[in-house]
């Protein structure tokens, strides 16, 4: 009897269909990888830190909304052309730079100021340095064990590190990793507070829910664990069970809000060098002219992207005059759309906004 072939193409459809949608296949792949981590890293499981339980649930939680932002947001067309071209881009000379000043220096932030640079920067790697030490003693992936010579030995993923003295510099330093994390939150956290409170464009610009609440839960989760450890060192322990599950249900509603409010940027914030890349590359091939004013405003791909994704959403705007919208810059598309509005030719008239160079 012959052999049936089976094409590779329907081998990878039948796979697709194996789950309800990209959003199902996701968790489902990040979950099953994050088992066998946690299988590698805990020695067959035989290291489970059962008192950090509710912090496992959490991240899991956390991982599902992750998944169902992300996607959500992925698949819109205008994304989904930025990250299929930035994927493509991302062996580009200048990626490592760019992703340097994106995301470790926050060189982005510099250009507004120093204030706003240090809160960003302190708020930013305190959160990120936080989530690398919960996630790898959450999920055993690096954990400590005593010796009877006054030693710990530093297990990574299963293997054996190094051997640290147990009053020494270095494990101060790991044991304080997160109150270390903690300070730094609490002090970006104050500052961004302050100038929310006192900036009169930002009182009037931000929102409790969106705005001002992620600080609030960010400086409760700081605060709390940062008590931990002053009930722990100078009162003997009294009152820390009940303050640790105050702590820990705080953790937990962080990771369940976080991929649906501000701060999901943090996890976000890779997406940005694709945006980089993009705007770099295709701007060194060719910069697309204005129609009105013949200055160049964006790259000759960028304008083509814009008007194939407003077709691809039946979004049509083709003009009387024969080009489309998005062929004009910003200051003469405001014109244009006044000029409907109004039935004078503004659009017509070649004079710059005063504002039109403004930085911030």
């Amino acid at each position: 009897m012959p052999k049936t072939m089976i094409h590779p193409s329907t081998s990878r459809h039948s796979w697709n269909h194996a789950f309800a949608s990209h959003f199902a296949k996701s968790v489902f792949l990040t979950v099953t990888a994050l088992a066998i981590l946690v299988f590698i890293g805990t020695r067959m499981f035989t290291h489970i830190d059962l008192n950090l339980y509710g912090y496992m649930v959490g991240t899991l939680v956390f991982i599902g909304g992750f998944f169902y932002r992300f996607i959500a947001w992925a698949e819109r067309p205008p994304t989904k052309n930025l990250i299929k071209k930035g994927i493509r881009l991302l062996f580009r000379r200048s990626t490592p730079k760019t992703t340097t000043n994106h995301m470790v220096t926050h060189q982005f932030i510099w250009n507004r100021g120093i204030y706003r640079w240090t809160q960003h920067f302190l708020i930013g790697w305190g959160c990120i340095i936080s989530c690398f030490v919960t996630f790898s003693l959450v999920f055993g992936w690096m954990y400590f064990t005593m010796e009877e010579n006054g030693y710990y030995t530093v297990v990574g993923m299963g293997i054996n590190l190094m051997k640290v003295k147990a009053d020494g510099l270095l494990s101060f330093f790991f044991y304080n990793a997160l109150n270390f994390t903690a300070i730094m939150v609490i002090i970006g956290v104050c500052m961004a507070l302050w100038r929310r409170l006192k900036n009169m464009q930002a009182r009037a610009e931000q929102k409790f829910l969106y705005d001002f609440l992620p600080l609030y839960m960010l400086l409760f989760v700081s605060v709390t664990g940062l008590l931990l450890t002053v009930l722990n060192v100078f009162f003997h322990g009294k009152g820390q069970p009940a303050l640790s599950l105050i702590h820990q249900y705080s953790v937990i509603l962080t990771l369940t809000y976080l991929p649906f409010g501000k701060l999901a940027h943090i996890p976000f914030r890779a997406v940005s060098v694709f945006a980089k890349n993009y705007r770099e590359h295709y701007g060194e091939q060719s910069m697309k002219k204005c129609r009105v004013c013949g200055g160049e405003f964006v790259s000759s791909e960028q304008s083509k992207d814009v008007i194939q994704v407003l077709g691809t959403n039946h979004i049509e705007f083709q003009m009387k005059e024969g080009f489309h919208l998005a062929e004009l810059c910003l200051p003469c598309r405001r014109k244009y759309r006044i000029s409907r509005f109004s039935g004078f030719p503004t659009h017509e008239v070649n004079v710059r906004e005063a504002n039109q160079n403004a930085k911030g």
